[in-house]
């Protein structure tokens, strides 16, 4: 066996940190009285001893032996309760130095023992203290003293006290101590379940296939998910790449550094479903869609934000390959509808028998309305791409004088149902618009007031200005619609329930051109509706070149 089994490491090794604390109290405690000890033991023999010295170096080497005791025996492997023998013994061994020497006030020694056994004891050596140290004293007292005097009774008074307040000093000490331990393991245990959090929440951020990244308040990455990792991986460069390059939604347009979505996060800014587009036209490109939000604390402040990336290329592929069909169909239609529509107005312009004459009218009227339906697909189809691909040339009108001629034009068209339009609330409205595009829109407004409505019923039209915007406000006493279908009132081919059992006809197209449109002029349209209670359309347009605008992502 080697050496290293008898060192003090290799002793303690695999005992609890609880026993080995209570061996090396046992060797501490001991220690200091033995110091003592001797320090008196070589004062004594010095100057020479006035009493019994054979009973006082009994009680000497008595100590020392305890002493070594108390160094070398495995006291950790031992009961808890056999470590007292050793207080014990100390006092028997300060009562033989005491009698050998009665005015020498060796008693105080008892004090040592008292502490020890009050401290680490408990109260069963509280009370050995308190009563085995006084009797003894009052025992060897009585027989020596003839008059008990405050002095007399001094020591015994000393050592119960310092006994008492070693006991209650450890007791104390020994709650703070199991204080400490509870808190210890409720901060174990709370660490704990954070970590399991933690893990659970990683787990559930690297299963779902969109990018999360939260970003401190300084614009460092504090937490990234694998699914942006793989994300980035198109969009950063590295020593063997340069960084590829970014394009808006259409796929076309750069975008410029400052624009794009994580810059744009870092600087603060909020945003929703953010489309762009990595890599260049023809190559194996990435379109994401990111929103950003701001994260606050319980006290309101800015910490940061996080920013949510999703993978929509194949949607937006699929979208794309849909509207490529449906404008070539649509291309390949128009051509023979507007042939069909200039021969039968041709044959209109002849003589006709009465009969032939309403029936040709009945297929110039459905001709024209396919043309019409044509024209809303093929413009939905190039909304849709882009807003920027619209054709629009703004320039100052007055939205008064084009709400008036769209009336005009519609008229007629109303009187067929007895349905009435009130104009009263037409103001001028100066704006900076396409006049062309403006007429779309409110044609549509107005066809849709007719079409929707009921007969006798009436179509209230509007339209003022203020400092910055143009306004235009038209209202109808039709079928209304209902709460839930109204966020999709403005969606691309969306028609309501109540209107798809009626004969009314239309493609679900309109809305959302207008609303394109309008979005193009930097404006807004918004709509509300009741089931029976009609609906009402509110068109905001800026009123000048550089008219503030309400910050919003439009087909972003």
């Amino acid at each position: 066996m080697s050496s290293a089994a008898h060192s003090p490491r290799h002793a303690f090794a695999g005992v609890p940190l609880g026993d080995r604390a209570r061996a090396r109290t046992v060797a501490l405690n001991q220690l200091l009285l033995g110091a003592v000890v001797l320090v008196i033991a070589v004062a004594g023999y010095a100057e020479g001893l006035p009493g019994d010295e054979g009973l006082y170096f009994l009680g000497v080497l008595t100590i020392f032996v305890a002493t070594a005791a108390a160094i070398g025996l495995p006291w950790n492997r031992l009961p808890e309760s056999a470590s007292a023998i050793v207080p014990i013994i100390d006092i028997a061994a300060i009562t033989a130095m005491r009698e050998s020497t009665p005015g020498a006030s060796l008693g105080l020694l008892w004090i040592f023992p008292a502490m020890w056994l009050a401290g680490s004891f408990a109260l069963p050596g509280l009370y050995f203290s308190i009563v085995s140290i006084p009797a003894i004293f009052v025992a060897s007292t009585i027989t020596s003293v003839s008059e008990l005097t405050f002095g007399t009774v001094l020591l015994p008074i000393a050592v119960v006290a310092v006994a008492t307040t070693s006991y209650l000093t450890a007791r104390r000490s020994q709650l703070q101590r199991r204080l400490l331990d509870n808190q210890t393991r409720l901060l174990g245990e709370a660490l704990a379940r954070a970590r399991q959090q933690e893990e659970t929440l990683t787990e559930v951020f690297d299963a779902v296939d969109f990018g999360i990244i939260r970003l401190g308040r300084d614009g460092r990455v504090a937490v990234a998910n694998d699914a942006h990792g793989r994300l980035q991986l198109a969009m950063e460069e590295d020593d063997e790449r340069p960084p590829a390059p970014v394009f808006d939604r259409d796929g076309i347009t750069p975008l410029d550094p400052r624009d794009q979505p994580l810059a744009r996060a870092l600087r603060g800014e909020t945003f929703d479903d953010r489309v762009v587009w990595f890599g260049a036209p023809g190559e194996n490109r990435r379109a994401l869609t990111v929103t950003a939000r701001r994260l606050h604390d319980d006290a309101g402040a800015d910490v940061g934000s996080v920013v949510v990336s999703r993978d929509v290329t194949a949607e937006l592929v699929a979208i794309r390959a849909r509207e490529d069909l449906v404008a070539s169909v649509s291309h390949e239609l128009r051509t023979p509808l507007t042939s069909i529509v200039g021969y039968l107005d041709l044959v209109l312009d002849g003589e006709l028998p009465p009969s032939a004459r309403r029936g040709l009218e009945v297929a110039e009227r459905n001709a024209n309305r396919l043309l019409a339906i044509v024209a809303d697909i093929l413009t939905a189809s190039v909304s849709a791409r882009s807003t920027a691909e619209l054709s629009i040339e703004p320039s100052d009108i007055d939205v008064a004088e084009i709400m008036r001629s769209a009336v005009e034009l519609h008229t007629p068209r109303a009187a067929e149902r007895g349905i009435r339009f009130d104009v009263s609330g037409v103001e001028p409205a100066p704006a900076w618009a396409d006049p062309a595009r403006i007429r779309q829109v409110l044609d549509n407004l107005l066809s849709n007031a007719i079409k929707y409505n009921v007969d006798g019923g009436t179509v209230e039209v509007g339209t003022t200005s203020d400092a910055d915007h143009a306004w235009v406000v038209v209202r109808d006493s039709g079928i209304g619609i209902s709460e839930t279908e109204l966020p999709r009132l403005f969606d691309r081919f969306f028609r309501a329930d109540a209107v798809r059992k009626t004969s009314t006809h239309g493609s679900g197209l309109g809305l959302a051109i207008s609303r394109e449109i309008v979005r193009s002029h930097g404006g807004e349209i918004t709509a509300q509706s009741r089931p029976g209670a009609g609906t009402t359309f509110v068109v905001r347009l800026p009123a000048h070149r550089h008219a503030p605008e309400v910050e919003k992502e439009v087909s972003s």
